[in-house]
Formats: C-alpha cells, structure tokens, sequence
C-alpha cells in the first residue's frame, strides 16, 4: 500500500516549487538556496518550458538535489521522471490516471496528487497508490488566482483517515503557513512566497523553522549565501 512506501515520511516541511524560469543556471541558484534555508522537497514545475528544456533543467536540478539529500519530483511528466531518474511524480487531478502512474513508476517512486478541497477525492487517490495529497487553494493565490478555495478545516478533518502526508498549497506566506501547519499539514508547498523574496535561503529558514517550533526542535539559521 502507498502509506507503507518509504518516501511518505520524505514528503515533510517546506515543499518549493519551481517557478517559470527558462534560465536553467538562475533557476538552479534560486533552488539551491532555498535547500540551503531547509526545503526538503523540490518539485519541478515549468509551463513555459519545451521538451528539450524540461530535460536539461531537471538533470541539472537532480543533480543539486542529490547533493543535498532531498527529493525531487516531477510535475506531471511520468516520462521525465522515469527518463531523468527523479524521485517521483506530482499529478494534477484533471492531468492523469494515479493507477497507470503508480504502474508505469513502480513502487519505490514517490506519486503525489492534487485533491483540490476533496477529502473523498484524497481518500481514493491513497487507495489507488498515491503517497501524499495536496490541497488547495488555502488562501488566495497569485499563481492560481481562479483555484477552487479549500478550508484549513480539511487538514483537520483528514488527520483520523488518511495514513499518508497532506500537503497545504495556495496562497501560502510566513504570516498564514502556521494555521495549516497546526491544522494538520505535514508540508507547505510555496512558490511566490519564497522565490520573490530577496533572500531565498533565510526565507526558506522561516518557513521551515515554523516545523520546527512546532515539534520543539532548535535549528540554525543559515549562513549568507
């Protein structure tokens, strides 16, 4: 079953997403530092780029994400996952079948979806094989300003069935990532909020020391980059 594959417990804290950025040396330096501040998960997302420019840039940022240890996931392209050897596949809710993903990735990749503000959506997507939920939009969004509002209530109403990590998208800063996090989410995921910010890496710290704060543990604020 998908709540006993080893990368649940990897999905936890700080979830960055790539922004659209078709410089590959600006987009891995933007990546970089946000790993540096305490991103433990890097999803590659870009709508802008073309086939040859999705494979260049995601072997370059797989390879930074090697070197620190954290995974990284591929936005919707199983192929690209597969072909570039990343550690797995977010699927959005309209953009693919979970099933013939969890097949064609096998089991040791991880495979996350988008459930919107569905728990029932959430609750099939863990039977068919994913390894965490996404939900949102939890507050208005700048990069999905028409998504559909999910309540932070969701989180909590989801902690008592499902087994695998929930991830808190949409909208998400420093001044609202708390009220998810105490509702339930085991993961922020954060564009705008982060990749704006004109120290990506001490941002990315805020964000993440907000976990730790709330599981009592210390952690050292990152050295200028």
């Amino acid at each position: 079953m998908a709540a006993n594959n080893p990368g649940n417990s990897r999905i936890r804290g700080l979830y960055a997403i790539t922004p659209d950025l078709t410089d590959t040396q600006a987009l891995c330096r933007l990546i970089e530092s946000s790993i540096l501040g305490g991103a433990s998960v890097i999803q590659y997302r870009n709508k802008r780029a073309d086939e040859k420019l999705r494979i260049e840039q995601s072997r370059a940022l797989l390879d930074i994400c090697r070197r620190h240890q954290v995974p990284l996931i591929i936005n919707d392209h199983v192929k690209l996952c597969l072909a570039v050897g990343a550690d797995g596949v977010h699927v959005g809710g309209a953009d693919g079948n979970l099933e013939e993903a969890r097949a064609c990735l096998g089991n040791d990749k991880i495979l996350g979806t988008s459930c919107y503000n569905s728990l029932s959506l959430a609750l099939e997507a863990q039977g068919k094989g994913a390894d965490y939920v996404a939900f949102g939009a939890c507050f208005p969004s700048e990069t999905k300003p028409q998504a559909p509002k999910a309540d932070i209530s969701l989180f909590t109403k989801a902690q008592g069935v499902l087994a695998i990590p929930k991830v808190a998208i949409g909208g998400i800063t420093q001044s609202n990532a708390s009220q998810v996090i105490d509702a339930g989410a085991e993961a922020i995921a954060v564009i705008s909020a982060l990749f704006s910010a004109q120290d990506i890496a001490l941002t990315a710290w805020h964000f993440t020391r907000l976990f730790n704060k709330s599981n009592h543990h210390d952690f050292t604020e990152p050295a200028t980059i």
